[in-house]
């Protein structure tokens, strides 16, 4: 199991090598370092004292979130002190109660759109550990809790303000319970878009919006002002996300033309990402109405269908959510439609081959190339030229 952070290295790699202030860089290299060591070790499987510590529910208890926020006090331990239980009335610290709300909203959406208790599916407690370290400019997913840093103060703020960076790194626990996607290569950027995908409709939900409505945007409040960008990624325009001199231009392609064949990020997977959210992005706005009823529907089905393999690529994971969609809704429904055409657009799948010519429009084509008036038969024969009379003429 991998650590999974929302902000990729190769992000926080520019920030080192940009910043003008050195104790900035200090704080980026600090990250990357602990991003490192995270992702080098064991991660936790769920099944540990983080989430069970004032969570356990009895025989018999009404279903519902159960929630428990830690406080690793600016460390690095974890999980740290619990300063809010499920039920607890907000406390005095906003990222608290930020936490809180944010995995509140993403266990809401997952139960209510989907039936789904809790990533696991069974009810695991939603544990999260807010300031972690000492300006950690990133979130991550561990395998099984949630951790937070307060940002950098300088390019991020605080990373429980966004709920879809929240329901992103949720998402990642949901992966890891149903298809285990690799976290390489292909079907480590469908595990990214689908975390992608699911925090956006978190957010959705838990605001009411439309797919028209939506912004489409992961980590739309994390920037401080004057970041020239609107979030870390955008699902709508992939590659239009920021454009800074200290972060650099998002490169996030949109279509496989452009796919990203790389070494880093484990193989581009915040990268090529974007080409499987935009296919969503598509969809759901091809739909209309609420991205979480049917197209989420597809892409849940798809996700908890047991037909993925780890190593899942984009075309067999189009192909997958295409037949999802003519299960659900038929062959020739909108809904299927709309998910082969998506998938199409970006260039995952293959356009559908030219249909046969019909007789008519052979003969037609014929006539054409032999230079025959259409609808008409063939000029008869011209008659042959008199004959002169044998014998004839003076003198014979």
């Amino acid at each position: 199991m991998t650590v999974h952070h929302i902000v990729p290295p190769y992000l926080l790699e520019h920030l080192e090598r940009t910043a003008d202030d050195p104790n900035l860089r200090a704080r980026y290299r600090l990250s990357l370092q602990h991003d490192a060591v995270l992702r080098s070790r064991p991660a936790a499987l769920g099944q540990g004292s983080v989430q069970l510590e004032g969570t356990v529910q009895s025989e018999g208890d009404d279903p519902g979130a159960r929630r428990v926020v830690h406080d690793a006090e600016n460390g690095t331990t974890l999980p740290g002190p619990v300063v809010r239980r499920e039920g607890d009335p907000a406390v005095a610290d906003a990222t608290v109660n930020q936490a809180y709300d944010g995995t509140g909203a993403t266990w809401t959406m997952f139960k209510e759109c989907f039936g789904r208790d809790s990533v696991d599916g069974a009810g695991l407690p939603l544990s999260s550990t807010v300031h972690f370290d000492h300006g950690y400019a990133n979130a991550f997913w561990d395998g099984a809790q949630m951790v937070f840093g307060d940002g950098d103060g300088e390019i991020f703020g605080d990373f429980t303000r966004s709920i879809d960076v929240t329901g992103h790194e949720l998402t990642h626990g949901v992966t890891q319970y149903t298809a285990g996607l690799v976290y390489e290569g292909q079907s480590g950027a469908l595990n990214e878009s689908l975390s992608d995908v699911f925090g956006s409709l978190a957010k959705q939900h838990h605001l009411g919006q439309t797919a028209a409505e939506a912004d489409w945007l992961i980590g739309a409040e994390l920037f401080r002002p004057g970041v020239a960008g609107v979030a870390l990624r955008s699902m709508k325009a992939p590659g239009t996300a920021y454009d800074d001199p200290r972060l650099g231009s998002d490169p996030q392609p949109a279509h496989m033309s452009s796919y990203r064949e790389t070494t880093e990020d484990n193989g581009g997977v915040h990268l090529n990402s974007g080409i499987p959210n935009h296919a969503f992005y598509l969809v759901a706005t091809a739909l209309g109405g609420n991205a979480y009823e049917a197209p989420g529907q597809i892409w849940y089905t798809t996700l908890t269908s047991g037909n993925l393999t780890p190593s899942t690529t984009f075309e067999a994971f189009a192909t997958a959510t295409h037949a999802t969609a003519e299960t659900l809704f038929g062959p020739s429904s909108p809904e299927a439609t709309a998910v082969q055409t998506a998938w199409q657009s970006v260039g995952v799948l293959p356009t559908a081959p030219p249909e046969p010519p019909s007789p008519e429009s052979v003969e037609l084509m014929r006539a054409a190339n032999t230079s025959l008036p259409l609808n008409a038969p063939p000029a008869a024969p011209a008659a042959p030229a008199p004959e002169t009379a044998a014998g004839g003429g003076e003198g014979n």
